[in-house]
């Protein structure tokens, strides 16, 4: 066994290894055998930890929204700035992104995952809301930001938008968040 299981570190050299694997195979081009020979633990370690793969990547996916809304609150909590955030989030924490938004993938009912989806969701909801009164406008916004995070990860954009997703988002979404100066406030 590795040092890293007698510092206490297992639970974290188990996650680091299969967003390490994620970001070379996908979600599931992977197995526990696998994540223990890269993180240098014994090959029961992370089935102790989390159960199977369905509990790490539920683990992984809570991490994930936490990471999110931490993101989120350092934008400054505009809608833009959240909107570019959350692009930059997807591009720089490819491998969680990719485990968040797909729930055949992890425990949808596991209350940490719930308690973090939930977090993110009311962040990114007040931030709509201060904007439009608008029960849709949210998932307008989300879905804006989140296709954009997903054309960029995927290389669907058009060649010509640089390397840089947070510059290459922002006139985009600058486009569709835009609110006129003229309309009315919300309630």
């Amino acid at each position: 066994m590795s040092s890293t299981y007698h510092h206490g570190n297992l639970r974290r050299a188990v996650l680091d290894a299969a967003v390490a694997a994620i970001e070379e195979s996908g979600p599931s081009g992977w197995s526990l055998r696998e994540l223990a020979r890269r993180a240098g633990v014994s090959h029961a370690a992370p089935a102790h930890h989390f159960g199977d793969k369905t509990g790490l990547l539920t683990a992984l996916a809570a991490e994930g929204f936490d990471l999110l809304t931490e993101a989120l609150t350092d934008s400054g909590g505009d809608l833009l700035d959240l909107g570019v955030a959350y692009v930059r989030f997807a591009a720089e924490h490819r491998a969680h992104f990719e485990v968040m938004f797909r729930p055949e993938l992890y425990r949808g009912d596991d209350a940490e995952l719930a308690a973090a989806r939930t977090r993110t969701a009311a962040m990114l909801d007040r931030a709509v809301r201060a904007l439009s009164p608008d029960p849709d406008a949210s998932l307008a916004a989300w879905s804006i930001a989140h296709g954009f995070a997903g054309l960029w990860l995927s290389g669907a954009l058009p060649p010509g938008l640089g390397g840089d997703p947070s510059s290459a988002a922002r006139p985009v979404l600058a486009k569709l968040f835009a609110v006129r100066e003229d309309a009315p406030p919300g309630p």
